[in-house]
């Protein structure tokens, strides 16, 4: 099993190639959208390269919970609803939430993921 460091070695290497980034831009707090530029085209290769990288396969719902986010029984006014948020954690465990929660604008939820809750995922998986 991989340690952190390695896991985090190996998504920062990803990364760096899929989105032609230096490496000192890829930190642990880094967003993928925000900080990284990372566009919805990009996440298909970031997932191609995780694969490979770590043998694993990444269902694309366990990333990118698109039918919460567009569902109205979870979401009222551009707002993720009680009940979406509670939806979002169960199917992401390794994501941390709470800055999404004190504002769940749908269109926000591209800037909560980091590089560290995508190591966090991969973890999980390995």
């Amino acid at each position: 099993m991989a340690s952190s460091e390695e896991v985090f070695e190996k998504v920062q290497a990803a990364l760096v190639d899929a989105l032609g980034v230096e490496e000192d831009e890829v930190t642990p707090e880094a967003t993928m959208v925000g900080d990284l530029g990372a566009e919805s085209i990009d996440f298909l290769d970031i997932v191609f390269k995780l694969e490979k990288a770590f043998a694993i396969n990444i269902p694309r719902e366990e990333l990118f919970p698109d039918d919460i986010l567009t569902n109205a029984e979870y979401v009222k006014d551009g707002k993720v609803t009680d009940q979406g948020i509670a939806e979002l954690k169960a199917r992401l465990p390794w994501a941390n939430l709470s800055r999404f929660e004190s504002n769940p604008r749908v269109q926000d939820f591209g800037n909560l993921l980091t590089v560290n809750d995508l190591c966090r995922y991969v973890e999980r998986k390995l």
